[in-house]
């Protein structure tokens, strides 16, 4: 087969840009018998590497799709129509698109698989467009995607559903590719190095730290995770533990709730104890995720929750939302909360930070569960969708 991806969120930092990276890269490490093009803007391919036997398509664009969708912006039809001439100049069996949010129109006459991640954007408008100008243009977008695609791909049984409750798509359209943790996260020892990195984040060796890993966007619910994090800040026992937010607030061009989230830290007086490190290298990560006492994802939804699993990997605990697809990912691996009850939130974190039995029970319940999902089994059923789509 000859096959097209849109590789333009190749390096984009959230969830989606990670897919990308990790199912093309090993997409293409299993797969010699088929041909592959990126197609990407000019910024994307001059800042990154991509596999070697990935045939590259360099298309000048006025503004990086990165940018182009940020909180304040959206792309222009100059640029769609960039994006869409080239592809057409291709004679393609299959184009793939690993995210909705750089989708452009494709001409050619080929099959067409457009992977949405989630619905948080229907499901929860408010804590994801600035907006009402940006809200219409993504459903613009998202109304043209799902009207050219001949599949849509998701991430999660959840998604699935999600997906046919917002469109008049039948399950027959829907296939699912579950993610998986990314080889480096693995569980590392506790020694020189891995001090050294902890001290990046004001962390001491042995110190206990809830950690969170993701977007600083509102639907992301730090602000329930804070006052949470306040309230067992007055239990003395509790006292010693920190709490530390990795997510980009800089860069990040989605919208965000930093200023918000600083602001009630302050209002708390717990800026002593909480740390936001911005955007953080998987080198580092995986230290952090390892020395955690736990995990804490409180998303008032999640496609699938790749740092959760990420943790597990680690060998971390993990405590999550009931609602999205947590549950179903994380299985028994994870004890579960209602993302919007502050009370049962902090129940949930102290009942786990005071049970050491508790503790090694789901870390080692988490490795199990971790084991069951890879990148290779998802490039696997790629390619599987691939060849069921054009018949191949």
């Amino acid at each position: 087969m000859r096959i097209g991806v849109d590789a333009c969120c190749w390096a984009n930092q959230r969830g989606f840009g990670r897919f990308t990276r990790e199912l093309l890269t090993e997409l293409l490490r299993i797969d010699r018998d088929n041909n592959y093009w990126f197609f990407v803007d000019r910024n994307t391919a001059s800042q990154n590497q991509f596999p070697e036997n990935a045939r590259i398509v360099d298309i000048p664009t006025n503004i990086p799709p990165s940018e182009a969708a940020s909180a304040k912006g959206h792309r222009s039809v100059g640029d769609l129509w960039a994006m869409t001439r080239h592809v057409w100049k291709y004679k393609l069996d299959l184009f793939f698109f690993p995210a909705i949010y750089s989708y452009f129109p494709i001409l050619n006459r080929a099959a067409i698989a457009v992977t949405v991640h989630d619905t948080i954007p229907s499901d929860h408008p408010e804590s994801v467009f600035a907006n009402k100008r940006l809200q219409f243009f993504w459903n613009l977008k998202e109304f043209a995607a799902f009207k050219q695609a001949d599949m849509i791909v998701t991430v999660s049984e959840h998604s699935k559903k999600q997906i046919l409750k917002h469109s008049r798509l039948s399950e027959s359209q829907i296939r699912i590719i579950p993610e998986g943790p990314s080889s480096i996260f693995q569980q590392m020892p506790r020694d020189g190095h891995s001090s050294q990195i902890l001290s990046k984040f004001n962390i001491q060796p042995q110190e206990r730290f809830l950690l969170y890993v993701g977007g600083i966007s509102p639907h992301k619910n730090l602000k329930t995770l804070i006052n949470a994090y306040a309230q067992l800040q007055d239990e003395p026992q509790f006292a010693d533990v920190k709490l530390v937010l990795v997510g980009d607030y800089e860069n990040d061009p989605f919208y965000s709730d930093y200023p918000a989230l600083k602001q009630l830290v302050g209002q708390l007086a717990v800026q002593n104890k909480i740390y936001f490190t911005g955007f953080v290298a998987d080198s580092d990560l995986v230290y952090l995720y390892n020395a955690a006492s736990l995990l804490v994802l409180p998303s008032l939804q999640e496609g699938f929750g790749l740092p959760a699993m990420e943790a597990l990997a680690c060998g971390a605990p993990v405590a999550a939302s009931s609602t999205g697809s947590l549950p179903e990912i994380l299985g028994e691996s994870a004890q579960y909360f209602d993302p919007q009850n502050q009370d049962e939130m902090c129940r949930i974190i102290r009942k786990i930070l005071a049970d050491q039995n508790l503790a090694q029970k789901m870390k080692e319940n988490g490795l199990q569960r971790a084991a069951q999902y890879s990148w290779t089994k998802a490039s696997q059923q790629a390619l599987s969708i691939f060849r069921e789509m054009t018949g191949r």
